[in-house]
């Protein structure tokens, strides 16, 4: 069993539709170049929709100050997560300035890509395991990609942490039952076109992964 986050929900009824089914983080999606990017307006109308009980996450690439501060002013987010090229200083140092747990993605292709989870424990409080993107692409995450679960197999981190990359309803319990993952985190996979959730998708995957 695994919790599940769902992350770039853009309509309340998603969101609804998540929680109902038991994900224990909703993320928001503040990256312009992401087909399920929100406005700030738009997430703080979103976060009136979370329920008790479920985290909000709101996903950055590599953010200025100034954005953070101008989306916590308007959004009660409960963890940053970061999918960018952030620094651990720099991963330190939104933590300090916000105030809020933060999570660190990181993305994996192969065995030397595994001491980045290591210098990111450090100073993150989550870490998000995630494919590692082509060098042409245009999103950090959401990518629909996955990567050798194996490279997983028996390893700890210091730090709680969520499993990412192409997951869905038919691979998510394989997955999870291959790394240990105690935590999962869907996009692609819950949607019928880009950007576009799907509430059956949503609760198919929820299914399968607890």
């Amino acid at each position: 069993m695994a919790q599940v986050k769902i992350c770039g929900l853009r309509r309340p009824e998603h969101i609804e539709a998540a929680a109902d089914a038991g994900a224990r983080y909703v993320g928001l999606v503040f990256f312009p170049k992401s087909p399920r990017a929100v406005s700030v307006d738009e997430a703080a109308r979103l976060a009136f929709h979370v329920p008790v009980g479920v985290a909000s996450v709101g996903l950055f690439v590599d953010p200025a100050d100034e954005l953070l501060d101008e989306v916590l002013g308007k959004v009660p987010l409960d963890i940053i997560q970061l999918h960018g090229s952030e620094s651990p200083d720099r991963v330190a140092r939104i933590k300090s300035l916000t105030g809020l747990p933060v999570m660190k993605a990181v993305g994996l292709s192969d065995p030397s890509d595994l001491p980045a989870l290591t210098d990111y424990g450090l100073v993150a409080d989550m870490l998000l395991v995630d494919a590692k993107p082509p060098r042409d692409a245009d999103l950090p995450g959401g990518n629909g990609l996955s990567f050798d679960w194996r490279l997983l197999v028996g390893r700890k981190w210091l730090r709680p942490w969520m499993l990412a990359g192409g997951l869905t309803a038919q691979n998510v319990a394989e997955a999870v039952r291959l790394t240990g993952a105690p935590a999962v985190d869907v996009s692609s996979g819950v949607e019928s076109e880009p950007g576009v959730k799907d509430e059956a998708l949503i609760r198919a995957f929820i299914s399968a992964a607890s």
